[in-house]
């Protein structure tokens, strides 16, 4: 398996990407990124800027930089650390000898001040590549190991000083090619074996060919012995390196424009969550099998999915009562609680029907579904009658590489909402318990429902950065399915847009910030709003709101956009029952002297 795909598993991947422009800023080794780019992927525009020290970048327009679907940036750790970190002995001996770290966290600062121009212009998606640490020992001795004079240690600071100088930017992110270094072995192809070690480069299987050519350069005398051919001395894998580099790349952007996200995953129990059957292998008398290995390693991705805020459950034909009892004889060490499960479906019913109500629950598609089990059948089952989930299980070695490491399971940023997704979830549960013992006027009354609106009017608004993940993953309460890069908005904020963010809190749970209408000119262009709130009204009670702050601008006459997509069903109802009429081209209107439709049960405010 090559490192590409073991990286960054494919595995849950549907829908592909197209770019359409890349701008790459950095050292030579960038150019020879987008050298090996152009050669893949004929279909994109590979831009280079070369890029070292701290020189400013050349001017480009908003226009011309909203034509990039993102910027790649490699700053050189030969700039960070300049190249007096070649005679270090001279340093050493100095009575004021550098002090290796701060000088390369002041020069990350200077260059990164440059070399991100772009993305403080607009708020181009930026991915800054880390430094690959130098292998062997830069040590001046085996007790200064790890020390501050260790050039290895000072290289592993830097990068975590990056990472946290980029986490302050806006729509910017760490590519880690470190990483990608460490899972194939540097020695394969980083230079450092062969130049010094912080020129941070690859080596090539023709480089014997200065010597042994000598009209390739300046003339050489010959050589005692020949120098063999480096390809021979040491294996090389750039190719498998590029291959990495472009993947996460990818990885990173489909993770940041959360494309075919997982919001639930779906679990059975037997041969799946452990080793064995509840019934069989786990009765007295008999010796359980053992859980070292991967069952150890899902129990513990489970938890990084929910620290994600992705929602797990269990799916099982079994008996619940004895899975129950069974549970802490089955989970050794008790690594996983039944409670960590939201609402499981065990019964012996097909398991379709556990996940169409687990659907319905929680307000889901089966696209954003994952469902693990060992059982080809049960998959198959599953599979037909929900063709657009996805099903894994086969082979219990790779379920939680692809669960943990797969682009659509990662999140860009966690925000306050996917913290509390899980209690969120719990407390709709509750709430739908009580409300069937109640008519639904009886039950909406009794959740002293309260709505906060907030308008957002550019990118730096404290609740941007929720609303763009929001618009970026919800499918089914979207009124036009549209999914919005960063330098779009600040263009709707400058032809006048706004955008009303919401938050919802009833006597059960926050739910936190749940939606945002997209307004201008009177025109309502995009209503997105999460479906854990579906069934109370809300939609209702913001259009109200809207459309009476809007009439007291002296905005008569209102207008809204509806497109239809393949799952967006929920919503498609919204503006006829706020009270608007539907236009000739399928668009909605509310003409003066009409008035939408009030909620009584919902109190709203709007922050100032």
């Amino acid at each position: 398996m090559r490192t590409a795909d073991f990286l960054f598993p494919k595995d849950l991947q549907v829908s592909d990407v197209r770019f359409r422009r890349v701008l790459v800023i950095g050292s030579c080794l960038s150019r020879t990124y987008v050298l090996k780019m152009r050669e893949r992927f004929p279909d994109v525009v590979y831009d280079y800027d070369l890029f070292n020290n701290a020189s400013d970048l050349q001017s480009r327009t908003d226009e011309q930089l909203q034509q990039y679907d993102y910027q790649y940036i490699q700053i050189p750790l030969r700039s960070v650390l300049t190249d007096a970190v070649v005679r270090i002995a001279d340093n050493d001996k100095s009575e004021t000898p550098a002090d290796w770290l701060e000088l390369g966290m002041r020069n990350i600062d200077a260059m990164l001040e440059k070399a991100t121009a772009y993305n403080r212009q607009t708020g181009l998606l930026t991915l800054v590549a880390n430094f690959i640490v130098p292998q062997g020992r830069l040590a001046p001795s085996l007790s200064d190991f790890g020390a501050d004079n260790d050039i290895v240690e000072v290289v592993r600071s830097l990068n975590k000083y990056l990472a946290s100088e980029i986490g302050k930017l806006r729509n910017a992110y760490i590519a880690d090619v470190d990483m990608i270094a460490n899972s194939i072995g540097k020695k394969y192809f980083l230079d450092d074996s062969i130049v010094f070690s912080t020129h941070g480069a690859l080596f090539y299987t023709d480089w014997s060919g200065h010597e042994r050519y000598p009209s390739w350069t300046a003339p050489v005398k010959g050589r005692i012995e020949d120098i063999p051919n480096l390809g021979e001395t040491y294996e090389n894998k750039n190719d498998e390196f590029f291959d990495a580099v472009f993947r996460q790349m990818d990885a990173i952007y489909r993770s940041v424009m959360q494309i075919d996200m997982v919001k639930l995953v779906v679990f059975d129990l037997d041969n799946t969550l452990w080793r064995g059957q509840l019934v069989e292998h786990y009765q007295p008398g008999i010796k359980a099998p053992y859980s070292d290995g991967w069952p150890l390693g899902l129990w513990d991705a489970i938890h990084q999915l929910r620290r994600r805020g992705i929602i797990v459950t269990i799916a099982s034909k079994n008996d619940e009562e004895l899975v129950k009892k069974k549970w802490d004889d089955a989970v050794q060490p008790p690594f996983i609680k039944y409670s960590d499960f939201l609402s499981p479906k065990i019964s012996w019913r097909p398991k379709a029907e556990g996940i169409q109500e687990l659907l319905e629950e929680f307000s889901l598609t089966p696209k954003s579904v994952v469902f693990v089990d060992d059982n080809p059948v049960e998959r198959d089952f599953v599979k037909a009658a929900f063709p657009d989930i996805r099903t894994i299980g086969s082979d219990p070695f790779v379920v939680r590489r692809i669960l943990m490491w797969s682009p659509e399971t990662q999140i860009a940023r966690r925000s306050s909402e996917s913290l509390r997704r899980e209690d969120m979830l719990k407390a709709k549960i509750d709430r739908k318990a009580i409300s069937a013992k109640l008519s639904r006027e009886e039950f909406l009354q009794t959740l002293e429902l309260k709505v906060c609106i907030s308008i957002v009017e550019n990118v730096s608004h404290k609740l941007f950065s929720r609303t763009f993940e929001l618009v970026n993953k919800t499918n089914q309460f979207n009124t036009t399915g549209k999914r919005w890069a960063l330098d779009e908005y600040n263009k709707y904020f400058s032809a006048g847009g706004i955008i009303f963010a919401f938050s919802v809190v009833d006597k059960f749970s926050d739910y936190g910030s749940v939606g945002a209408v997209f307004v201008r000119e009177g025109q309502i262009d995009q209503f997105v709003m999460s479906c854990r709130t579906l069934g109370l009204d809300v939609e209702l009670s913001i259009i109200d709101h809207i459309a009476k702050m809007l009439r007291e601008k002296k905005v008569m006459d209102l207008s809204a956009v509806l497109v239809e997509t393949e799952s967006n069903n929920p919503c498609r109802t919204v503006f006829a029952r706020a009270g608007f009429d539907k236009t000739e081209c399928g668009n909605f209107i509310l003409r003066a002297g009409r008035n939408t439709v009030s909620v009584s049960h919902i109190s709203v405010t709007q922050e100032h």
